[in-house]
């Protein structure tokens, strides 16, 4: 009975409230957020068969790994160009970082599976005897975009071309991917609409927020031929913030439960095509992602402000208490000393701290630098300077006449 009033309330709220509630939705809730499983630089094998049998399921399933471990290592270390020799089984269980369980089927004495093999990059190259080091691109951020029943998506909820990129192993690649979980603000940083904006402002203060250089746009487009029938998956390598078609190629899948394996098959496809398309020479980052800072004018004239130059190099100068006696006959010579001393080049403040009116003042003055310079510029302003150090005595210099004007010497009456 009291939802119709909240409804009521909530319908006056306006536009502002439907707007914020919208923006919560897409950030907050919602099933997605799929870490990377594994971005080690760690050497993979993968696609090892086994069948081999032992006393009971356990055994079996550890003589399985075994024996996965050495088909691995000879695999690799032909691959590596090592020979393909074997190894102690101590030596493989060190080198060995995860076995990855493709496939498995265990009995109470028999172990048959396909399987991968991880290898440390570091130690199984020292013990070939070959360089570890792989030249790599430059970060790439990956937007995996999706399209099912006429409705693209990338981070809004999860999907299985996402889990397939999260899947994927970057260890022997020669693109160095920077692949986002989907979760927190990546839905509206990264989707459909801004892999079709080209603006190059907007794209680098995204791509600054992941550490990227660039953006990589791998496109499939899922049809379905009827519901749980064959699936085609039409796939397009896209690249920068033209969203730039690099090539495009077709798989298809004979029931959805092989869509997984059919993505798996197209994300790999992908990565070989994004390798070529480096090692072509097409993925350098577009300059204008770049921040280049305005260049200055060379035409245009310059304005050098000596004064505000002196007093940039006299602020960074250590500032000097000045004692100034000035003879003040009345209130008016007060004022127009503090502002003739105030207007020198390096004094911070001056203040009249004894005041004898018709007599001699003290004037306190904060100067910065060399009381020397103090004494120069109250010089070039009209002043007859005496003393010298932190205490200084002042007083107008006499008027002089125009040298082509005489004197009037005559007596009046």
């Amino acid at each position: 009975m009291r939802s119709r009033p909240f409804i009521a309330i909530a319908a006056t709220a306006g536009i502002a409230l439907l707007g914020a509630g919208a923006v919560v939705a897409q950030i907050d809730g919602g099933d997605r957020g799929v870490a990377a499983v594994d971005s080690s630089n760690d050497y993979e094998v993968g696609s090892v068969s086994v069948d081999v049998s032992g006393p009971n399921s356990q055994a079996a399933r550890l003589a399985g790994w075994r024996e996965a471990q050495r088909k691995a290592w000879v695999q690799l270390s032909r691959r590596l160009g090592g020979g393909g020799g074997l190894v102690p089984d101590g030596t493989l269980d060190s080198l060995v970082t995860a076995i990855v369980v493709g496939n498995e089927q265990i009995g109470p004495n028999r172990y048959i599976a396909q399987l991968g093999v991880l290898f440390d990059r570091t130690r199984t190259a020292g013990l070939l005897g070959i360089s570890s080091f792989m030249a790599r691109s430059q970060p790439l951020v990956v937007v995996p975009v999706v399209w099912s029943a006429g409705v693209g998506g990338v981070f809004e909820q999860r999907t299985a071309w996402q889990e397939a990129w999260a899947r994927f192993r970057t260890g022997t690649s020669e693109i160095d991917y920077i692949r986002p979980p989907g979760n927190g603000a990546d839905p509206l940083l990264l989707n459909v609409g801004q892999t079709e904006r080209p603006a190059r402002g907007w794209w680098r203060k995204v791509l600054d927020l992941y550490g990227g250089s660039d953006v990589l746009i791998p496109v499939v487009r899922l049809r379905r031929q009827w519901p749980g029938g064959p699936v085609i998956g039409e796939f397009e390598a896209r690249h920068g913030p033209d969203n730039r078609l690099l090539s495009r190629f077709a798989l298809r899948a004979e029931n959805a439960s092989a869509l997984p394996a059919l993505l798996d098959a197209g994300v790999k496809r992908m990565d070989d095509i994004y390798q070529s398309a480096a090692r072509g020479g097409y993925l350098r980052a577009d300059p204008g992602l770049n921040y280049v800072a305005p260049v200055a004018d060379v035409d245009a004239p310059v304005i050098t402000d000596t004064s505000l130059d002196a007093d940039a190099a006299a602020a960074a100068q250590a500032v000097t208490t000045v004692i100034v006696q000035v003879e003040t006959p009345d209130a008016a010579a007060v004022t127009s000393t503090e502002n003739s001393l105030r207007g020198v080049a390096g004094v911070r403040s001056a203040t009249t701290s004894s005041l004898a009116l018709g007599g001699v003042s003290l004037m306190t003055v904060a100067f910065a630098g060399d009381p020397a310079n103090l004494r120069a510029g109250l010089e070039a302003r009209g002043w007859q300077v005496f003393g010298g150090g932190t205490t200084l005595r002042i007083r107008r210099a006499p008027q002089l006449l125009p040298p082509d004007l005489q004197p009037d010497n005559a007596l009046a009456g």
